[in-house]
């Protein structure tokens, strides 16, 4: 998978936050991990000068770097890092670099410890969505950009794997398809309008934009998307949601699993769908899954996808293996 495809970590629409920056006097650094794409608009000036949607300090007259930590919203394993100096010409910082640490708890910025590098100074092109692999396979919670020596960041984006704090997970009543538990896209019919991340991801969807959308097709297929649960473990409880989506529901769904040996069975027939409403059909049968796929007909939008069950003994010392092998 290109890693620009796993989530974002860092997004304010999980939960991310700018918790610190040294300079902001420009503009603001919570526009840092905003969702949305960077937008400029010429000519528009407030009372410290032109407005930057992005972060932007002020000029250095002296020695030293500006720097900001970000709290991700789900702590995981840092795939690839975009640092975005949209509409930044005359003013983006020459080079930047990247740390990360893991914490426990709720730390302030000023007692965060143990900073890793995982990406080393290196220049930065204005104007351009700088893309940096990361190679380190650790589990980090905050992150710190520093850039040389001054200037503006439109997006700092985070992408990577999630990986569970074991010791809040209840093994027995668990979303096994949550981003935030450690299940992952694994491949999809389709993803003109939105990512299928999004259907996984934290929390109810606010707008239709915050689902995952396909284009209209003209054939006589259907859509779908197939994701590997966070470990194995027994779907008892099926949740879609077509919240926000009105005129571009899908029709019906059904949903199947599978196990490592790739047998598909399946969880929920074709079942009539709903616009803009919250669907829960229980599961009689029992099957030890580590897969599973969503199949909706003919296209359309769905806002979430649930999947609600227990975990299997091998899932469980799955999960917690994953947590501890991947601490700093």
């Amino acid at each position: 998978m290109n890693w620009q495809e796993n989530p974002d970590l860092a997004g304010r629409r999980f939960g991310g936050a700018v918790v610190w920056a040294n300079d902001e006097f420009f503009a603001e650094r919570e526009n840092l991990i905003k969702p949305d794409e960077p937008v400029f608009q010429p000519y528009t000036f407030g009372h410290k000068g032109q407005v930057y949607d992005g972060w932007e300090t002020r000029r250095r007259r002296a020695d030293g770097v500006d720097q900001a930590i970000v709290r991700l919203g789900m702590p995981g394993v840092i795939k690839g890092l975009v640092i975005d100096t949209a509409f930044f010409t005359g003013n983006y910082p020459p080079f930047a670099s990247v740390e990360a640490c893991g914490a426990e708890g709720y730390p302030s910025p000023d007692e965060l410890t143990g900073w890793t590098t995982v990406l080393p100074k290196s220049p930065l092109e204005g104007d351009t969505r700088n893309l940096f692999d990361v190679t380190d396979t650790h589990r980090y919670t905050h992150v710190r950009l520093t850039i040389y020596p001054d200037g503006g960041v439109a997006r700092l984006r985070v992408h990577g794997s999630p990986v569970a704090d074991p010791n809040f997970l209840n093994f027995d009543h668990l979303d096994l398809a949550a981003l935030a538990n450690g299940a992952e896209i694994a491949d999809c019919s389709n993803r003109f309008y939105s990512s299928p991340n999004n259907l996984i991801a934290p929390g109810p969807a606010a707008v239709m934009g915050e689902g995952w959308e396909t284009s209209r097709r003209r054939d006589d297929g259907n859509d779908w998307v197939s994701l590997r649960l966070a470990a194995k473990g027994i779907i008892r409880l099926i949740e879609l949601d077509t919240s926000h989506f009105k005129g571009n529901a899908p029709g019906w769904a059904s949903v199947s699993c599978a196990d490592a040996s790739g047998e598909w069975k399946r969880l929920l027939t074709r079942e009539r769908l709903q616009p803009d409403t919250r669907h829960l059909f229980r599961v009689t049968d029992e099957h030890e899954a580590t897969q599973a796929r969503l199949d909706v007909y003919p296209d359309g939008g769905m806002a979430r996808l649930r999947l609600w069950g227990s975990l299997t003994e091998e899932g469980r010392n799955l999960l917690v293996t994953r947590w501890q092998d991947r601490l700093p």
